[in-house]
């Protein structure tokens, strides 16, 4: 498979390894890089709903905005594990507090931020070649196999063969367990499906995310080739990023995709 890159670091940020298009940015933030949060949302937790002080997640948020010199205040969502595509048609206003109920955002404007919270979740950023337009998706595996990546390619108004994508980081398949529900959700749609799959003990299977999620778009139309990502694991590397199996009570990670106005 194409594009097992972890990204480059900066800033106390992961920066995608991908050939995006002039203007076009993406990152997912690390936990420990900057932040008001206090143990166990420590230190820069972007997930208001996730048990943390509200003051905290503000100022976390603001410091988001300040260190990565964004063109404005990222269009946060309700994320709820489902498959709405919320389009984004212009920048929220400062005072803004509404959040659309969905977990994949697309937009052609430039100056506007898409933002996605995960932690264990597959966070996915999409680009047009053409850098016309751009999406992020939340995809655990209800999402997946739903069909939320699926959705969100096909919101964005270019073609699969067109668009590049983006894995950051979420549980990794040396790690993530699941039972027979997960497993058979999958290969009943695809049988090409098990072998994302790894046997562990009666029942149990150790799934790859990162795999399901390329099999899936490229059903879609994708090319093998402009899939990026997918070599990094949430649950293994405390350091960096918040893990919800890890830990349970944790913070949330923020992937953000914007085009330059």
């Amino acid at each position: 498979m194409a594009g097992i890159e972890t990204g480059r670091e900066r800033l106390g940020a992961l920066y995608p390894d991908w050939p995006a298009p002039p203007g076009v940015h993406a990152l997912t933030t690390l936990r420990c890089s900057a932040g008001a949060s206090l143990p166990p949302y420590d230190s820069f937790n972007m997930g208001a709903r996730c048990g943390d002080d509200p003051q905290a997640v503000s100022a976390n948020r603001a410091e988001l905005r300040r260190r990565f010199r964004l063109p404005c205040a990222p269009a946060w969502l309700r994320q709820v594990h489902g498959i709405e595509v919320a389009r984004i048609g212009q920048p929220p206003p400062e005072d803004d507090v509404g959040e659309p109920e969905a977990d994949a955002a697309m937009t052609d404007a430039p100056g506007v931020v898409l933002a996605i919270l995960t932690a264990d979740c597959l966070p996915v950023v999409f680009a047009a070649k053409d850098g016309t337009g751009i999406a992020a998706a939340h995809a655990g595996w209800r999402g997946l196999v739903a069909g939320m990546l699926e959705r969100t390619l096909a919101a964005m108004r270019a073609q699969p063969e067109d668009v590049i994508a983006w894995l950051g980081p979420a549980a990794g398949p040396a790690r993530y367990e699941i039972g027979r529900e997960v497993h058979d959700a999958f290969t009943a749609q695809a049988p090409a499906a098990a072998s994302a799959f790894a046997p562990t003990r009666p029942g149990q299977w150790m799934v790859d995310l990162y795999a399901l999620a390329r099999l899936r778009l490229i059903a879609a139309g994708m090319a093998a080739g402009d899939i990026h990502g997918g070599g990094l694991c949430t649950i293994s590397d405390p350091q960096r990023f918040y893990s919800y199996r890890r830990d349970r009570e944790t913070g949330r990670m923020a992937t953000l995709i914007w085009m330059r106005a």
